[in-house]
């Protein structure tokens, strides 16, 4: 059978396309899957909590900066639109300038907290990033060792519309993370107390000195303010028992001498 030139070329495409899809079948079969949920890793890591906190604290202190701002500027604008009709030109435009100058202070301060390389990136950096860094080091470690292919993360924005548990492997992370800062306080434990003792300089002899001799005033001062009051009671208690021995001598003359009269 003679087959032309176009139905020879179409049946080579074909094969080519059906080896593709065999070989991509069969590299699918041998790669390795697994995921992890960074939120869930994350917020069961003391440290990063801590951090967030931290950082969560700086935003609000700085968000509510601006904000007290920008009220403050309304209130020049608004100051401004009531009194425009009685000031001088003069007046209106030393206001107006005010109102430029607390705008540009916004801009800067908003540009210095929150800016491409503003603190809060700076903060995050400091505080959050070494976190970070420590889980996905984890992460990198276990999917060596496992020989994963592919790790993907269900809290991105990678959509996940099923995903089975078996291939979940944030709890291993997560204890990872815990056994490898165990290690890591122990070994910090071990350095400190095998480190030498820095000898003190003058500046710091003297200064722990002071702390001593003050520590010591203070224990005195207490002791004297202590005998004090005890000294002021025992005197108090001393005038209410003499008086009520005086009380007593003189109710016991005054009997007495009634008896006396009597007879």
């Amino acid at each position: 059978m003679i087959f032309s030139k176009h139905y020879i070329m179409r049946l080579k495409v074909f094969l080519c396309m059906l080896l593709f899809f065999v070989t991509l079948v069969e590299a699918q079969k041998a790669q390795r899957i697994a995921y992890i949920d960074m939120e869930f890793i994350l917020n069961n890591v003391p440290e990063y909590l801590e951090a967030q906190n931290t950082l969560d604290a700086k935003v609000t202190k700085w968000r509510n900066e601006l904000d007290k701002l920008t009220r403050h500027i309304e209130k020049l604008k608004t100051d401004l639109i009531n009194e425009r009709a009685i000031l001088t030109q003069d007046l209106i435009q030393e206001k107006e300038d005010e109102i430029t100058l607390k705008q540009q202070e916004f801009r800067r301060l908003e540009s210095l907290y929150f800016g491409p390389n503003g603190d809060m990136f700076l903060l995050r950096k400091q505080l959050v990033k070494p976190v970070q860094d420590q889980v996905y080091n984890s992460i990198q470690d276990i999917a060596t060792r496992r020989k994963y292919d592919f790790v993907f993360d269900k809290s991105s924005d990678l959509v996940m519309l099923y995903s089975n548990k078996k291939y979940d492997i944030s709890d291993l992370v997560l204890k990872s993370i815990v056994r490898d800062q165990k290690i890591q306080k122990n070994k910090d434990k071990r350095a400190k107390k095998s480190a030498p003792k820095k000898e003190l300089t003058d500046k710091q002899k003297k200064a722990l000195a002071d702390k001593e001799a003050a520590n010591k005033k203070k224990q005195a001062d207490r002791l004297a303010k202590k005998k004090k009051i005890d000294d002021a009671r025992n005197k108090r208690l001393a005038d209410i028992e003499a008086k009520r021995k005086l009380l007593k001598a003189n109710k016991k003359k005054k009997g007495e001498t009634k008896k006396e009269q009597d007879n």
